[in-house]
């Protein structure tokens, strides 16, 4: 018997409590919280070990942000802005954000499998890099960042995975929602209480609308 956490939002999956085995569930199964898929927990005393990344790494690593990278930065710090209450800032990171995502190409051959790749990608380099040197330089505040940053990218990589594997059904007869502080989505009639990640309530959620 063991006990399974989800690596989005550490709810407890518990073999004995549950009356059926972690590995048995069907594959379809979500987290019953978050909404994560099953490949997003592992076994409580297993969980995987982030490797130690030092300052040096990600600064031999640094390039020239393009325009989308810098659109998504300001947008970020606006919303920072905006939790802090700094209406001000947040009007003037916002409207960064929009000058640069103008500016910012199409992104070519972008298809799902892509989409997918490249988070991936962060999730088992970026983050660990970003998380390494947030440590080494004692910076709280960019290590609190990791972890909702992290927690929500898992999210979207367990999201756009269902979708890649069922397709519209997906998103048949639902809504999906987007937490309007740390970026959290989640599909479901309804938003959640609490957000996942931030712990803010449901009023802080938008409606994602559809675009033809």
């Amino acid at each position: 018997m063991k006990r399974w956490v989800c690596s989005i939002c550490g709810y407890v999956y518990d073999d004995e409590q549950e009356g059926m085995l972690f590995r048995d569930l069907p594959e379809d199964w979500v987290c019953p919280l978050c909404g994560a898929d099953k490949s997003a927990f592992s076994p409580e005393a297993q969980q995987p070990a982030k490797p130690q990344v030092t300052s040096a790494t990600v600064v031999g690593e640094m390039k020239q942000l393009s325009a989308g990278e810098l659109s998504a930065v300001c947008s970020s710090l606006a919303r920072g802005c905006e939790k802090q209450y700094q209406e001000r800032e947040a009007a003037l990171f916002q409207e960064l954000a929009d000058f640069f995502a103008a500016a910012a190409p199409m992104a070519p051959e972008s298809s799902l499998d892509k989409l997918i790749d490249l988070i991936e990608a962060d999730l088992q380099t970026g983050y660990p890099a970003l998380q390494g040197a947030a440590k080494a330089e004692s910076d709280r505040g960019t290590q609190r960042i990791c972890v909702w940053g992290e927690k929500v990218t898992r999210i979207l990589d367990s999201l756009l995975t269902r979708y890649r594997r069922e397709g519209e059904a997906f998103l048949q007869d639902t809504q999906v929602w987007v937490c309007t502080v740390c970026g959290f989505l989640y599909v479901g009639d309804q938003a959640p209480q609490l957000c996942p990640v931030c712990k803010v309530p449901a009023w802080k959620f938008e409606k994602v609308e559809g675009r033809r």
